[in-house]
């Protein structure tokens, strides 16, 4: 798509050579994108956001770990930015960088307090719990399409099964998986529906926090409310929006890049017939190679600085490159691959505001469970169309198939 240009505000990277953060390109070939990126301008590159709004792009390994590791340099506020009032009201990125009130934009103790609570809760998870959890729920979306021969794994499961597993785990009504995936793919395309997305998610977490303040149980919501760091409600509700959203975006995604990997690469045909040996494998290199969210905004520098030869100024937007620093020559093999076992990637990004590890934890089981129990039920799973033929979502800011059709021998429920 194509945007008239804003005037870029003093001190962002000049619109000159900047490279936009929309069209084919990122549907088609990101990974040589960011090797021209790289190439043109090192490891900071001026980019251009919708409505020709600029902004760096940090896709150094080295670089984007200083930017999320020093809080004091990059913060997470956003209402520092100098953009704001040159913003058209309608701007359809809004939702995803505007100011709330939420963990993902606060700082300092403020953060401290929040994530604490968020982290504890999490924790409260019980893991054998949660992969028998994910097991029922797998089998009951396989038992949907088993007898038909052929499914759509994006539509028919990998959207669906790590939504409907988070709904169980913080305490929403499962019935309601369909509306809150409406809902958070609006909100994460950009789109003209995205602010409509945005506050229908809200308005769901806070029928839910409502309900658990009235009759609270073994869920995440309800641990939220009673910690001790004492949350208002208003504070539950936004930061379960922005665990619903880190939540099941990634893992959805990470589902379905990895069942395509494991379906396209010979390396992986093993798994296929039952093995379960390389399934950790393809997860773990998804995320290198095809990691489900491939720009974050972001930071905002708090003074002038330096990053990666380029000058920052204050109030300038850095978006978090991490499809970018992951193909960083840098943390590469000679033969472009990363070490096998290497988990290095800045899939959970980094610092403070880095996904927390129960959380990490918690969708390493959903992810491995839901290929495992496919791979077990439909074990002569296949592509149903060439593999040029599969299309990844139009997006810079997340990577993941329209579609995968597969086929396989008609089965029975489970």
């Amino acid at each position: 798509m194509t945007e008239p240009a804003a005037t870029p505000p003093p001190g962002c990277p000049a619109h000159a050579g900047a490279t936009p953060l929309y069209g084919p390109r990122f549907q088609t070939d990101p990974a040589q994108l960011y090797r021209e990126l790289r190439a043109a301008h090192g490891p900071v590159a001026p980019v251009e956001l919708a409505g020709g709004v600029p902004a760096w792009l940090v896709i150094g390994y080295r670089e984007l770990r200083q930017v999320t590791g020093r809080p004091q340099l990059f913060g997470r506020d956003s209402s520092r930015w100098h953009a704001w009032a040159t913003l058209p009201p309608d701007w359809p990125l809004k939702p995803m960088v505007e100011p709330v009130p939420s963990i993902l934009h606060a700082e300092g103790e403020e953060h401290v307090r929040r994530s604490r609570a968020v982290t504890d809760a999490l924790a409260g998870i019980d893991p054998y719990e949660l992969r028998k959890h994910a097991e029922e729920i797998a089998d009951g979306l396989i038992d949907e399409f088993a007898g038909r021969g052929e499914a759509d794994l994006v539509a028919e499961y990998a959207h669906r099964m790590p939504l409907v597993v988070l709904c169980r785990v913080l305490g929403l009504d499962e019935e309601q998986a369909p509306q809150l995936i409406e809902a958070l793919l609006a909100m994460l395309d950009g789109g003209p529906d995205a602010p409509t997305g945005a506050q229908r998610l809200l308005e769901l977490m806070l029928a839910l926090v409502e309900e658990k303040a009235e009759h609270p149980g073994a869920d995440v919501a309800s641990r939220m409310l009673e910690h001790p760091a004492g949350l208002t409600h208003d504070e539950v509700m936004r930061d379960l929006r922005v665990l619903l959203i880190a939540g099941h975006q990634p893992t959805s995604y990470w589902i379905s890049n990895a069942l395509r990997l494991m379906l396209t690469d010979e390396r992986f045909a093993a798994s296929l017939a039952g093995g379960r040996r390389s399934i950790s494998q393809a997860l773990n290199e998804a995320l290198w190679e095809d990691t489900p969210t491939q720009i974050f905004a972001g930071r905002w520098a708090v003074r002038d600085t330096l990053l990666g030869g380029r000058r920052i100024a204050e109030g300038d937007m850095l978006l978090l490159g991490f499809a970018g620093a992951n193909a960083d020559p840098s943390v590469r093999q000679a033969d472009g691959r990363p070490a096998e076992g290497n988990r290095a990637h800045m899939s959970h990004s980094y610092g403070e505001h880095g996904c927390p590890f129960p959380a990490q934890e918690a969708a390493e089981v959903i992810a491995t469970t839901a290929i495992e129990v496919l791979l077990d039920r439909l074990p002569d799973l296949r592509l149903a169309v060439a593999e040029h033929a599969l299309v990844w979502r139009p997006s810079a800011w997340v990577r993941g198939l329209v579609a995968l059709p597969v086929a396989f021998t008609p089965g029975h429920p489970a």
